[in-house]
């Protein structure tokens, strides 16, 4: 492993000694911290009280903390009169956090209504406070404070001294701007300015209140029916379908009636959300105009994706070829291919799936379904036995799409297909060598070592296309967390206030926090048990740590990465019931990520995220009487009941884990489905085969997180004592059992394909 060491500046003995008050506040404050965050999550009358109560009955710099905890919290809830009080006993009690006390003060004036006090509060507030994190968004709050004070002059000239900063690109000082600029008389010049951000922030809260300036100013109107389509356009590309459907609905009642290709376009458009929210339809959908343009691609596309909804596959195929006629190169007819090939998929008519994919990832190989259709196409024909289609399309896969999420497959069943129908085990050895080199701890690298074993001694054979395959580069990265960094106490101390929201950006403005700042943020959830927390932060900074050695990151990092809570429980139920307590960590790890409170879209609970029903069903089995929902967020009780599911899916699925976990997740009638699509050579032909995307990755990552586990437990001097490795057992060659399996209600609705 790579020992990044910290590079730190000189330090001044000011800095120095802030980190010494910081440190000794922060051990004062310790035993606030349970109260302080159970007062940020749910701001209870019980959580206010215990609070209070703490910050009553200390001194200095804990009271400081709890005080501030309390007008945190009070602010969030509106009660401005009572968040004045306790940060102004905040600031008294102590100085350490007197930046967040001045600043949240002022917050809670505002919101008074006393844009006075709060400027005075803030006037000098960067000279005081020179290193707070607030430094950098004060001219956007002086400068909307002087324009609600009858000053916007004044307020302009604090927004055009930061006019070349890089504060003066975001969305909230160019609405300060806006608003200063509107109150100073100057309606065309503020007009300009609510367009612009109008039109370039269609999603922030600031577009849409520069929206209800230009409307109440009356300079909507002129905005341009290109400019309100984009923004319109905008809308629907995030999400927002009724509010885009208002948009299109809006601009085509405007648009004259010489102007039909216009109007069509807006139509559509707006069927288009409908569709999404599933109120088009077949009637309305075929009233639409039908012109010969993007607008008419789009109309039969939406008619399509009715015809798919009915299940009507011969009106699909009849439109999907007027699509092919009509709109040869339409991305609608990209987007009704890819929806015609999933439609077949899912109905296991691989036949006439994979002319969709193709006819996609050939007629439009820079779209963004090609790549994912080009494997489909490879992998479908590779199940209907046409061996040697397979191989040529992942040969593609591989010359043309080396960095996709597909590749490791690609190169996984390439191998397959060389040691067992070419019959070159020496060709087979060197895929599976680079499945097992770039891609460490990806599914497909420990079925790929386990091939190179049943190989035994087969040297590799130099392969020119598998010369762009490699690892994911791996940034510096560092556990060395500057423990006397202000900003870094700061953090912690911010944490044991409950105000968590302030500790990233406190970590960020530290010195050389790139290469260890995730760590340190990470590792302050952790130390409050927030396990789940910790493990997101550190996977969205570090999203290459699969294919990552275990010696490419400190093991500090992959602690909280795997980590093992509720370990003794785990242990215990697991033994109970037969099961690997590896396997049980890494499903819930999958399933919440160790957050004891999770309650998923699809009213699954706790760990290992139960439905009630479920849960009321094992609880009655296991003899717990007066069972509630609410118990599953009991993690022990969790644990019991949810490992005892999972022995009875491994038992109905004779003990094959890969049927298991895609039961666990999709309900078993389809695992029963889905075995029933012919036969499977290995249990590695099935999980390629799962057609919902997010249950074929919650399978492989299950699969994963089960070795990664047993490694880091190796690697750590721990492991267990058991033999074997379960990759041993994944590609076997005799084929998948396919008796009857009961069908049951699913414990989650899974995605599509």
């Amino acid at each position: 492993m790579r020992h990044v060491r910290t590079r730190r500046r000189p330090r001044s003995a000011r800095s120095i000694a802030r980190s010494r008050r910081l440190e000794r506040a922060f051990v004062a404050s310790a035993q606030l911290r349970p109260m302080a965050q159970q007062l940020a999550k749910n701001r209870s009358a019980a959580a206010y009280a215990g609070v209070t109560a703490y910050a009553r009955t200390h001194s200095g710099e804990a009271a400081s903390a709890a005080y501030l905890a309390l007008g945190n919290a009070y602010l969030l809830d509106h009660r401005y009169p009572e968040a004045q009080e306790n940060l102004a006993k905040a600031r008294k009690a102590g100085d350490t956090l007197a930046d967040y006390a001045d600043y949240l003060a002022a917050q809670a004036d505002i919101g008074a209504g006393k844009p006075a006090d709060a400027e005075k509060l803030l006037t000098g507030f960067a000279a005081k406070y020179p290193s707070s994190i607030f430094v950098g968004g004060l001219p956007v709050t002086l400068a909307n404070l002087a324009t609600s004070q009858g000053d916007p002059q004044r307020a302009l000239t604090i927004l055009r001294a930061h006019a070349s900063d890089p504060i003066a690109g975001h969305a909230d000082y160019q609405l300060a701007l806006a608003k200063a600029t509107q109150a100073a008389g100057q309606t065309a010049e503020a007009a300009r300015l609510y367009r612009h951000i109008f039109l370039g922030f269609p999603l922030h809260a600031e577009g849409q209140q520069a929206r209800e300036q230009l409307a109440l100013i009356g300079a909507l109107a002129p905005m341009t029916v290109e400019e309100r389509r984009a923004h319109a356009d905008a809308l629907y590309g995030g999400g927002r379908y009724a509010d885009a459907a208002e948009e299109y609905r809006a601009l085509a009642s405007e648009t004259p009636a010489r102007q039909p290709a216009a109007r069509a376009q807006l139509l559509v458009a707006e069927a288009a959300c409908e569709l999404k929210l599933k109120r088009l339809s077949r009637a309305q959908a075929e009233a639409l105009p039908d012109l010969q343009d993007e607008s008419g691609a789009r109309r039969l596309y939406l008619l399509m994706e009715l015809a798919r909804n009915r299940d009507d596959g011969d009106q699909q195929k009849s439109i999907v070829a007027q699509m092919e006629q009509r709109f040869p190169d339409s991305r609608w007819l990209a987007e009704a291919l890819y929806s015609s090939g999933n439609m077949y998929l899912l109905k296991k008519d691989y036949a006439q799936a994979v002319p969709y994919y193709l006819e996609l990832a050939q007629r439009f190989p820079r779209d963004r379904y090609a790549r994912r259709c080009h494997w489909r196409a490879a992998w479908l024909s590779y199940r209907m036995g046409r061996y040697s289609d397979a191989a040529q399309l992942m040969d593609r896969q591989i010359a043309d799409y080396p960095g996709g999420a597909e590749i490791a497959a690609a190169l996984y069943w390439r191998g397959r297909l060389y040691e067992q129908e070419e019959h070159s085990p020496a060709t087979a050895a060197a895929y599976y060598g680079a499945v097992a080199d770039s891609f460490e701890h990806y599914y497909y690298a420990d079925m790929a070592r386990a091939r190179l074993a049943e190989l035994g001694d087969v040297e590799p054979v130099h392969v020119a296309a598998l010369a762009r395959i490699h690892r994911e580069e791996i940034p510096p990265l560092s556990d060395d967390v500057p423990e006397d960094d202000e900003h870094v106490i700061k953090a912690r101390l911010l944490a044991n206030a409950g105000l968590n929201e302030y500790i990233s950006p406190e970590i960020q403005a530290a010195d050389g926090s790139r290469q260890w700042g995730a760590f340190a943020e990470a590792e302050i959830y952790s130390s409050d048990g927030e396990t789940f927390r910790a493990m997101e932060v550190l996977k969205r900074a570090l999203p290459f740590y699969p294919s990552a050695p275990i010696d490419a990151l400190p093991m500090s990092y992959w602690k909280i990465l795997f980590p093992q809570p509720y370990w003794a429980a785990i242990k215990k139920d697991s033994a109970k019931n037969g099961l690997d307590p590896y396997m049980v960590a890494s499903l819930i790890r999958q399933e919440s990520e160790f957050n004891a409170s999770a309650i998923s879209y699809a009213n699954a609970w706790g760990l290992m995220q139960l439905l009630p029903s479920v849960g009321k069903a094992m609880a009655r089995q296991e003899g717990i009487r007066h069972f509630k929902e609410t118990d599953l967020l009991d993690p022990e009780t969790n644990i019991r009941l949810g490992t005892r599911y999972l022995k009875q899916l491994m038992s109905e699925f004779n003990g094959q884990p890969e049927f298991a976990f895609a039961a666990y997740n999709a309900g078993d009638f389809r695992v029963t489905d889905w075995r029933s699509a012919g036969s499977y050579t290995g249990i590695d032909e099935f999980v390629e085969s799962i057609p919902f995307t997010e249950t074929r990755n919650y399978v492989e990552a299950i699969l994963r997180n089960e070795e990664m586990y047993r490694e880091l437990d190796q690697a750590a001097g721990g492991a267990d004592d058991r033999k074997g490795s379960p990759a041993e057992n994944r590609t076997s060659n005799g084929a998948a059992d396919h008796t009857a399996d009961r069908a049951v209600d699913s414990r989650r609705s899974a995605g599509s394909s």
